[in-house]
């Protein structure tokens, strides 16, 4: 054991740590005196015990950790801290531990899918965990991608060094990790309260702006709600929801360096940006003409509404809805889906293969045509003006082959535990994409509470798999991995 010595100590203060994120609502239900008290007080004491006990046991350990230490940590991690924050579920609402583990996971990977009904008539209390997991999340996964995950040489935008923060430019742990997540968490926390006051001046109570809010800037997509962003009909919280997820969906290095300079143009030096919000704007005008020709609304005006809101909340893997969009002609759901599989930042809440890995297949596809065309002819994949080496292009190819073998392999084994094609197909592509609702059984207007068991850990699975960037938990599965 004293070989994952400091994993277990460093895991034991993150343990430790996620225990006070149960302090908002431990207070909640105290003050509203909704129930939940006493439930908290022994979550949180359990927690904070656990990671005291771990912290505690290897506190003598002087070993640094690896990078395969690395991996192990964060797999450890965004499967541990599941396990403590399901608990107010399962003891206050009286579910499974497999749907509170599958809700609590939903939050924290920033997924958005849910097995809970009756969201109007929660506690409070609990409304607000649910919504606090995605917000946390939110941030410990932009770290991750922007300060972790390149380190351990998986992060896919070691070439973007120039417009990034300091540990992209790092070949190793620096402390620079330290003031860039403080940095990172500043910013954030800045625009999340943006983002409460512009929802309550939207028309959003006090409540409502803070919850939505955290979900929004995580784009996790849980309401507290059960109609969802339909329970408001209001285009101006739409609107507001909007321009968020928007900001979310990009690099928060970009926009991290963007405040520290003063200056929009880091964004316009993002390779990435220009193509998410050009691809989003074309989606939206594209479905709201596809939806008024088919007469799906009387007009453009209403047709362009709630396609901006439905296609945005997609295509950035949050999972608002403000209709049942899976009643639209199919053509526009499915593109939806295809959206979200690419369409937001690395850096970013988003989920996905990213749409710097998108970029880097399509050139790299349009290279091979050209040497097809002309086998002499010398073509370099560049993207952001920079040449991409080939261990980027190898590990890109590597990514999206697997990000297709995982989505098909999961889908053939829903399909085998007897679900539909199209409910196995959407709740596997929306898990492994963090975006919350898919299509059949699983649609915007139903939840994965309709799942068999074995069904939810298959869904668990792939929102791990999506969110830890595939290979990040693929490595820990080998067994060469645990071989000394």
């Amino acid at each position: 054991m004293n070989r994952y010595a400091p994993v277990l100590r460093a895991l034991g203060m993150v343990v430790m740590l996620f225990a006070l994120t149960l302090l908002p609502p431990l207070v909640l239900a105290w003050v509203a005196d909704d129930g939940v008290q006493a439930v908290y007080d022994e979550v949180f004491a359990l927690t904070l015990l656990c990671g005291l006990f771990l912290w505690y046991r290897y506190r003598n350990v002087k070993r640094e950790m690896n990078v395969r230490d690395g991996f192990l940590m964060v797999v450890l991690v965004w499967t541990v801290l599941p396990a403590f924050a399901a608990l107010p579920f399962m003891l206050q609402l009286g579910i499974s531990h497999t749907d509170a583990y599958f809700e609590a996971m939903s939050g924290l990977t920033t997924t958005g899918a849910t097995v809970l009904s009756g969201l109007d008539q929660l506690p409070l209390s609990i409304n607000l965990w649910r919504h606090e997991l995605v917000w946390v999340g939110g941030m410990g996964l932009i770290v991750l991608a922007i300060a972790i995950l390149p380190l351990l040489g998986i992060g896919g935008r070691q070439m973007f060094k120039a417009e990034t923060p300091g540990p992209m430019k790092d070949a190793k742990m620096t402390p620079r990790i330290a003031s860039t997540a403080k940095g990172l968490w500043v910013v954030y926390v800045a625009v999340t309260v943006l983002c409460v006051l512009g929802y309550r001046v939207a028309g959003m109570d006090w409540f409502d702006a803070v919850c939505h809010a955290f979900s929004t800037m995580g784009l996790g997509g849980f309401s507290t709600h059960d109609a969802s962003y339909g329970y408001f009909n209001s285009p101006a919280i739409e609107a507001v929801a909007i321009v968020f997820m928007l900001i979310a969906g990009m690099n928060f290095g970009t926009l991290f360096v963007a405040v520290s300079r003063g200056s929009l143009k880091p964004y316009v030096n993002d390779p990435e940006a220009g193509w998410f919000l050009g691809v989003c704007l074309v989606s939206v005008l594209g479905i709201a003409v596809f939806l008024r020709a088919n007469a799906v609304y009387p007009d453009f005006a209403e047709a362009l509404r709630h396609s901006a809101f439905n296609v945005i909340s997609i295509a950035t893997t949050t999972g608002y809805a403000s209709v049942d969009f899976a009643q639209w002609p199919l053509f526009a759901p499915l593109w939806m889906l295809f959206l979200c599989s690419f369409a937001t930042s690395a850096g970013s809440t988003g989920g996905g293969i990213k749409m710097a890995r998108a970029l880097l297949l399509y050139k790299q596809v349009y290279r091979e045509i050209v040497r097809a065309l002309h086998p002499n002819a010398v073509y370099s994949v560049r993207i952001g003006g920079q040449v991409a080496p080939q261990g980027i292009l190898f590990a890109v190819l590597a990514f999206g082959f697997m990000y297709m073998v995982s989505i098909v392999s999961l889908t053939l084994l829903m399909v085998f535990t007897g679900l539909d094609v199209v409910t196995a197909f959407t709740a596997v592509v929306a898990s492994v994409n963090n975006t919350g609702p898919g299509l059949g059984e699983v649609g915007p207007s139903t939840t994965f509470a309709v799942l068999e068991d074995f069904q939810t850990w298959v869904c668990i699975f792939a929102m791990l798999l999506g969110r830890l960037e595939i290979f990040t938990l693929l490595v820990v599965l080998t067994p060469a991995f645990w071989r000394r």
